[in-house]
């Protein structure tokens, strides 16, 4: 890339895109902006080579500071303009080289983004995540009981075998019941997405994380989808249920652009 900035991208939008408040920045502090091309629009800000070069930007991702504060900017301009109407949100480094590119990218892909933006019409992304302690799913097993008659060899393989069996009861009836709850929460939705379990150590939560997932629900159903969330929680009181939404349809997009554009 030559010259003195690049166009970092945000979303992609239908006409003439959503409407900004006045005062929004982006990743570099930029002002954030819209650019058209014919039936579709995107929202950029103009970033500085110096920062968000190739090599630059690869150093900055190893910075982990550096790397939150950015991801919250980009994600707060995909939020707020998401509130505005109906966006395709680009993932975080999609960088071009220029305005001009950006055009040709609404241009080439055109039928692409009509499509996704027809898809979420009146629809939002939810997500659900599903968490339990184990033992609330360990049940004594009768066969392995041990009794006076038995030698202590005897009694503590009983007892090895007893919690091994009591581990993986607990771990199917456990995957049952998120199942159970997944299909439920799936027949309100138009589309679903599974994510693998967030880090414990990161996410900073207890137990085990049953389900991760992502629902694209019609606005229409948005609090049957609620009051089905919370109806599942007393059904299985085993489980601890996060409801968090609405999102920009983040994990319906397939947009797959990514890093630095010539």
């Amino acid at each position: 890339m030559n010259g003195a900035s690049a166009t970092w991208l945000y979303v992609v939008a239908s006409g003439k895109g959503p409407d900004l408040p006045a005062g929004l920045r982006g990743v570099a502090g930029e002002p954030v902006r819209v650019v058209e091309d014919a039936r579709l629009s995107a929202v950029v800000g103009s970033v500085p080579l110096s920062e968000f070069g190739e090599q630059e930007l690869r150093a900055h991702l190893e910075d982990l500071g550096w790397l939150e504060a950015a991801v919250r900017a980009h994600h707060r301009v995909i939020d707020t303009a998401a509130r505005g109407g109906r966006v395709v949100p680009l993932r975080f480094a999609t960088v071009y080289r220029d305005d001009a590119r950006i055009r040709s990218l609404l241009e080439e892909r055109r039928a692409d983004f009509d499509s996704v933006l027809a898809l979420l019409a009146g629809r939002t992304e939810w997500g659900v995540k599903a968490y339990a302690d184990p033992q609330a799913f360990v049940t004594d097993s009768p066969g392995d009981r041990t009794s006076d008659q038995d030698s202590p060899g005897t009694a503590y393989l009983l007892r090895r075998r007893a919690q091994q069996r009591g581990r993986e009861t607990a771990h199917l009836r456990a995957a049952e019941y998120a199942e159970a709850i997944h299909t439920a929460l799936a027949e309100l939705a138009a589309r679903t997405a599974e994510h693998p379990p967030q880090d414990a150590r990161l996410a900073e939560y207890e137990g085990s994380m049953l389900l991760n997932n992502s629902y694209l629900v019609p606005d229409s159903r948005a609090q049957e989808f609620a009051a089905a969330v919370a109806s599942l929680e007393q059904r299985f009181p085993q489980i601890r249920l996060q409801l968090s939404g609405p999102w920009p349809a983040y994990s319906f997009t397939g947009s797959g652009d990514s890093g630095q554009k010539g």
